[in-house]
């Protein structure tokens, strides 16, 4: 007898190993991805405009980095204390305009070269309901707590998503045409919409994708079937039961390892990822011999693998 339902997937044509540069756009899951990717060792560009959910922005974001634009603070809003732009996620904010643009345009330059120069740019899809901003007639990233009385709440039909993530896919093929775009949707219900809204949004957004397929360059990873189909369990989610746990992130970081990293690579990542967490240790007194010897034997385990494999990122490398 089977008691889960376990997805079968397709393996990728155009795996990563440690000398692709990876891009990744969109909702948290792809925070979530890319840390595990930059664990594991891997050259990985995320989410330059900080956590962004509908396709419209996403499609912007990408529009952004790739033309190189110059925020001004023409383009910010202030927002009680705080100058927001309604492009980017709150990570952005400040009381200083200033710092928000230094933030934002700093961004926007690491990016535009990585993301021209990316084997991959993988896009994860969170909600197909957007906030269309009236004075400013357009669609928004972040209402940054605004009153909701200056957005209009809209559905974004098949069509509208379709022949944004087109136009996305097209300008960025235009400067690095042999890269490849992976899809995901999000497994995060926004329940605030509701649940029948939401069931509904995350139905365009398979629709819409499933239109893009036809592209050979596009691809689809099922993280929001093996979240809702495969662990299908509230043991699976955070305290909130709408975002999914460290045991369910594992497991799809796990699924999609097997479908899009090179079998190769396995050992290596997880050497990469031990001396990357050996890093993150926090010693409970830094200044003795003890501690100094463990970041002797970490530096030259480094150097060692820098050696082997001079593609392979580190996260952070103090000195001893």
């Amino acid at each position: 007898m089977k008691f889960r339902t376990e997805l079968k997937y397709r393996k990728a044509a155009k795996a990563i190993d440690h000398e692709s540069k990876i891009t990744l756009i969109g909702s948290c899951f792809s925070d979530h991805i890319s840390k595990k990717l930059l664990l594991a060792g891997f050259d990985v560009l995320a989410n330059p405009h900080g956590i962004l959910f509908n396709p419209e922005s996403i499609k912007n974001a990408v529009s952004d980095c790739l033309t190189g634009k110059t925020y001004a603070k023409s383009d910010l809003v202030h927002n009680g204390e705080q100058w927001v732009s309604l492009s980017h996620h709150g990570k952005f904010s400040d009381p200083d305009p200033q710092v928000t643009l230094d933030r934002i345009n700093d961004n926007i330059a690491e990016s535009r070269d990585f993301l021209k120069r990316s084997s991959h740019l993988i896009v994860t899809l969170g909600t197909s309901w957007i906030y269309h901003h009236l004075k400013q007639d357009r669609i928004v990233a972040n209402c940054h707590k605004i009153p909701q009385a200056e957005f209009q709440k809209e559905l974004l039909s098949i069509e509208h998503i379709v022949k944004s993530l087109s136009e996305m896919i097209g300008a960025v093929k235009e400067v690095n045409p042999s890269i490849s775009f992976l899809f995901t949707v999000s497994p995060v219900r926004h329940l605030r919409d509701g649940i029948v809204e939401n069931t509904l949004s995350k139905a365009r957004l398979h629709q819409a994708v499933h239109e893009l397929l036809k592209d050979e360059s596009v691809h689809y990873f099922p993280s929001y079937e093996i979240m809702m189909d495969d662990l299908r369990d509230y043991r699976f989610y955070d305290s909130d039961m709408i975002h999914p746990n460290t045991t369910a992130i594992d497991y799809i970081w796990e699924k999609f390892s097997d479908a899009w990293i090179l079998p190769s690579c396995k050992e290596l990542m997880h050497q990469v990822e031990g001396i990357n967490r050996a890093l993150e240790h926090r010693p409970l007194n830094p200044k003795s011999n003890r501690y100094r010897e463990f970041r002797e034997k970490i530096e030259q385990e480094i150097k060692a693998v820098q050696k082997a494999h001079p593609q392979v990122r580190f996260i952070k490398k103090g000195s001893p």
